[in-house]
């Protein structure tokens, strides 16, 4: 589908309203628009993980390049109210989407350590930055449900699934790129109980003061 773009500016928007696929317009705070916005900011999340995660293996950056399209396919189903017997039919998210990101989910997941604690982000650039992504795409999971909410009869439930199994798998590529060479492995969370704290006298006081008065 070619897309023809002449200037980025348009002006139309200056009234604090944006058109949808369909050319009707709505508030830009409207909930339709925050998810696919949503969908927007986490595919940048991607491309940043993409630049600069270091030597992204090449399987990882494929499947990603993927999903960055997959996702601005979900934006435009976002973006286009559902209607019966459209007179040209709109891009739409399917069922093979979420099948997909199952399958690349079992493949990527297989040899990987079973789970005895939650993970913190971190470790390697490029794992620090999927997590990043997969916190991303659950708020645009959650803005799509909110949209499914608003217009039930006119919004696809299926780009809101397919962030919910997007989610899973970036946390399951984000284990993957901390795996050896790339990482030292999961980055596990301390309960507070098991962690040991700096003694105080370190932390209370230094050149500035208390952090307390450092507050004030």
């Amino acid at each position: 589908m070619a897309v023809h773009l002449t200037r980025i500016y348009t002006r139309t928007g200056d009234d604090g309203t944006t058109g949808l696929s369909d050319f009707s317009r709505v508030a830009k705070t409207d909930v339709r628009v925050a998810a696919y916005a949503d969908c927007d900011e986490a595919n940048a999340v991607i491309g940043t993980a993409l630049a600069l995660g270091g030597d992204v293996p090449d399987d990882i950056a494929e499947v990603l390049q993927i999903v960055q399209n997959d996702l601005f396919d979900a934006g435009a189903d976002l973006a286009t109210p559902v209607v019966a017997d459209p007179e040209y039919p709109p891009l739409r998210v399917e069922q093979d989407y979420i099948d997909a990101l199952e399958t690349w989910c079992d493949g990527f997941g297989e040899g990987l350590p079973n789970l005895d604690s939650f993970i913190l982000p971190g470790g390697s650039p490029l794992s620090a930055l999927l997590h990043h992504a997969r916190t991303v795409t659950r708020r645009a999971e959650r803005s799509a449900w909110a949209a499914v909410e608003a217009d039930p009869e006119r919004t696809s439930v299926l780009p809101a699934r397919y962030l919910n199994r997007l989610s899973d798998l970036l946390f399951i590529l984000s284990r993957v790129a901390n795996r050896p060479p790339h990482g030292d492995g999961d980055v596990k969370w301390v309960p507070g109980g098991e962690r040991r704290r700096p003694p105080a006298s370190r932390t209370s006081r230094g050149a500035g003061g208390s952090a307390a008065e450092q507050r004030r």
